[in-house]
């Protein structure tokens, strides 16, 4: 190998290494992503499921609804 053949070896190694290293920070992030939208995507369906199985039992209204509501109604006859 010639001195000029060992050079432009170099220079390609060096030109990969910096396209490696601007684009891992991407890949990174891409593949953080999709690790995210996979555990969103998982929680709503373990969401939905919760929410099929809790419909089905009566709703009573909390203690802070039903004082909301009680000022609801006491501004609207006092106004």
């Amino acid at each position: 190998m010639t001195a000029e053949q060992t050079q432009t070896l170099l220079a390609m190694i060096v030109v990969l290494g910096l396209f490696v290293l601007l684009a891992l920070p991407s890949l990174i992030g891409a593949v953080r992503d999709r690790r995210i939208d996979r555990q969103i995507r998982e929680a709503q369906e373990r969401d939905e499921t919760e929410a099929q199985k809790s419909s089905s039992r009566s709703t009573v209204p909390s203690t802070a609804t039903w004082y909301a509501e009680g000022r609801r109604s006491k501004k609207l006859v006092n106004s």
